[in-house]
């Protein structure tokens, strides 16, 4: 028997429709180990020594795959071909060889990009090793992702400045902080602009607008006339209210405009969110289950390229479907534009365009459509334009009006797709009549109109996607991680638009980070780490000396943080968010005449006058009416809220037994931890330590009693082995022979009935 490993359940299902007998695919279900949750698995004065666990909730996973593997006479590892799919791979392997169960059995590394059945079995002939490279880069961002979160989280928490910071995650946030800074100090400024309708003269149904271009001799910009003043007095030079004018030129040019290239993961999650509201997380799921169905092709990917095979299939749809006046005469190629594609294989595309796919939910036909008809698109000829520009110039006065018309002379892509725009691109053309030098040209109306210049727009997930791709921060694998993650720990929330909006907690701690970890969020520092972690990857830098380039600056950074007084912070973040606390730069205190200013809470942030406990003034960020929260962080009025940690993991500070931790379908106790101090990884330790000692690992059969004798990890007493309700306690997990003599030997206790009580005689 051979076996297939691979990362998803309903992909190992299609994969073994098309294997067949002798074959056994089994998935691993994602990541299989972990970085061990506590201080010191990363040792930076042993080379960056890495302490790795499986993950809580793997044990029975990993347990059936070795048992497979023991079966096995070869072992295929087919999870996803990127870098986090090699690491996995590698993860799968280390802990067999661990576990000493391949004993010489030929073990493959093979990948494919799509689930076909000839992709797969193409996959399977030409196996490879490991990429060692591959692997080492994602090392090298664990471990950078684990230090920071180790380095700089505790001085998050010790300060209630927030959750956690991180490579990426920080930078976006500061991002959507930024933009807000821009927004909330931006000042409106007063332009006009003048527009006239216009028609041939004698035709009044040719009617037209045109916008002025020249005055005077000067050239009309957007914000060229600043006031009324100024409109004003070239309403009067022009003359009212009819004016005649002349065609004095006429610029008249074909233009086209190229197909858009086929889907990456960003463009998709870009593309999605603007056309079907989709979030960044969402469309990643939905493409997961079309790629699972051997739908689509690997969707983590930075590539705009397309298989010969594919071009030639998406060729012959386009010439069967829209005839081949819409096939160009050669295939349209399209260059990655990313640095460095990490991933470049082809761009996501549909399997098959021979049919359509069928038995979809709404999310996953919408989303296939976009994917299919982007697709087909990207082969089909240019549109075609006729663009005539027309000078008019009025009789009476030194002026010019300009207008633009733009008229498809040939559908080509846009007949299948068109791609929808962001907020700042817009098209003013309009369809003008056919005019000729020298036409006589009826001025009826002049149209003056007051204009305010307006500030930049809040990022949607699609533009903040954009954005970091152009700033080259975050990798296909990573956005919709992104995106979610600043949500979810409530760094930003979203609008009925969709729009991101900074949360105080956001503001604090993009404000804290900006002052004493400027590295951690400048948009080039990070992406020159990016640069990096690709250059390990093409095996360019070596994994060491790019741990060492980064730990040694940072980890001075960190213990310079350390040693900064709570009330320097305050005011560095006070200074920072200043415009937002206080638009009007008013800061005295309604009550009592003091200073107002920023006060940091562990159930947030909130407005505090500097006066307290003598006065106990507060007030809500961004409310009018006082606060009903804390005024102080020592005060007895604590409410006992519970708190969303992260991964569906809830911590509770009150319970019938004190404070637990709960993932909705276990609890474990969290005694002596707060809100303060419990975090993430302390939490899925506890419920880890909680569930062990229902696991249990079957050591085999006992040949006495026929029944199986199962070993615990931990009981109420330690570890121990059980078999047909007899229990025994031992140190360590013992050999089968060794459980078979424990359990046979086991002398039965006896009792001796006394009056109401058991007892042991």
């Amino acid at each position: 028997m051979n076996l297939l490993i691979v990362e998803s359940p309903s992909k190992a299902k299609t994969i073994e429709k098309y294997l067949g007998s002798g074959w056994r695919v089994i998935a691993s279900v994602g990541h299989v180990r972990d970085l061990v949750p506590e201080n010191g698995s990363v040792d930076t004065q042993h080379d960056f020594k890495m302490r790795w666990q499986i993950m809580p909730g793997k044990e029975k996973q990993i347990k059936l795959i070795v048992d497979l593997v023991k079966q096995a006479d070869a072992v295929y590892l087919a999870s996803d071909p990127d870098r986090e799919g090699e690491a996995i791979a590698w993860h799968i392997l280390d802990i067999l060889k661990s576990k000493r169960v391949l004993s010489g059995k030929p073990v493959y590394r093979v990948a494919f990009h799509e689930i076909t059945k000839n992709a797969v079995m193409a996959a399977i002939k030409a196996p490879r090793e490991i990429d060692s490279n591959l692997v080492d880069a994602y090392i090298v961002r664990r471990a950078l992702d684990y230090l920071i979160g180790f380095g700089v989280s505790p001085l998050l928490w010790r300060r209630n400045l927030g959750r956690s910071a991180g490579r990426v995650q920080s930078v976006a946030v500061k991002l959507v902080v930024d933009r807000e800074r821009e927004i909330e100090s931006f000042r409106p400024q007063e332009y006009w602009s003048l527009s006239a309708d216009c028609n041939i003269s004698g035709k009044t149904a040719t009617g037209f607008k045109s916008i002025l271009n020249k005055y005077n001799g000067g050239k009309i910009d957007k914000q060229t006339i600043k006031d009324k003043n100024t409109i004003d007095k070239i309403l009067t030079d022009l003359g009212e209210p009819v004016v005649s004018g002349t065609v004095q030129n006429i610029d008249r040019k074909k233009t086209s405009r190229r197909a858009f290239p086929p889907f990456t993961t960003s463009t998709l999650q870009q593309e999605a969110a603007r056309k079907l509201r989709f979030s960044s997380k969402r469309t990643m799921s939905v493409a997961q289950k079309l790629y699972e169905q051997g739908l689509i092709t690997y969707m983590r990917t930075d590539a705009t390229n397309l298989s010969l095979d594919a071009v030639n299939d998406i060729r012959a749809y386009i010439e069967k479907t829209y005839t081949d006046k819409f096939l160009p005469q050669s295939p349209n190629v399209y260059v990655t534009k990313s640095k460095n594609a990490q991933e470049a294989h082809e761009a996501i595309r549909p399997t098959h365009f021979d049919s359509p796919a069928t038995g979809l939910d709404t999310d996953e036909q919408k989303l296939y459509d976009l994917i299919w008809k982007r697709t087909i698109a990207c082969q089909m000829r240019n549109a075609e334009f006729d663009s005539v520009a027309v000078d008019i110039k009025p009789d009476n006065t030194d002026a010019i009006f300009h207008s633009v018309g733009t008229t498809c002379t040939f559908d080509g892509f846009i007949k299948v797709y068109n791609e929808t725009r962001d907020d700042d691109e817009t098209d003013e053309s309009v369809k003008l009549p056919p005019m000729s030098v020298g036409d006589k040209i009826d001025i009826n109306k002049f149209i003056p109109e007051q204009h305010w210049t307006t500030p930049p727009a809040r990022f949607t997930e699609a533009t903040l996607v954009k954005k970091l791709e152009e700033l080259g921060i975050g990798r296909p694998s990573t956005y919709a991680t992104i995106m979610s993650t600043i949500v979810d720990r409530n760094y930003v929330e979203q609008d009925k638009q969709h729009r991101f909006h900074p949360t105080s907690a956001g503001w604090i701690i993009t404000a804290y980070l900006a002052k004493y970890f400027t590295e951690l969020v400048d948009v080039n520092f990070t992406a020159k780490t990016e640069d990096t972690l690709d250059d390990v990857s093409n095996g360019n830098v070596g994994k060491l000396s790019a741990l060492r380039d980064f730990w040694t600056p940072t980890e001075s950074t960190i213990d310079a943080a350390r040693g900064v007084k709570t009330a320097e912070i305050i005011d560095v973040i006070n200074e920072f968010m200043a415009q937002h606390l206080f638009p009007d730069e008013n800061t005295t205190c309604p009550k009592c005449g003091g200073a107002l200013g920023i006060k940091l809470s562990k159930y947030g942030a909130f407005i505090g006058c500097n006066r307290y406990p003598d006065c106990d003034y507060t007030l809500k960020i961004g409310a009018d009416t006082p606060a009903d929260i804390p005024g102080d962080d020592n005060t007895d009025k604590k409410p006992n809220t519970p708190i969303d940690l992260d991964e569906g993991i809830t911590f509770y500070p009150t319970g019938k037994f004190g404070p637990y931790v709960s993932n909705g379908k276990q609890n474990a106790s969290a005694k002596g931890y707060t809100a303060d101090t419990i975090t993430i990884d302390i939490a899925k330790d506890l419920l880890n330590k909680k569930s062990a000692g229902k696991i249990s690992e079957d050591l085999g059969e006992n040949p006495k009693t026929k029944q199986r004798i199962l070993f615990y990890a931990t009981g109420k007493f330690g570890p121990y082995i059980s078999s047909a309700k007899v229990n025994v306690s031992v140190k360590t997990k013992p050999t089968l022979e060794e459980a078979i003599e424990l359990i046979n030997n086991k002398k039965p206790a006896v009792y001796a009935r006394n009056p109401g009580k058991k007892g042991k005689k």
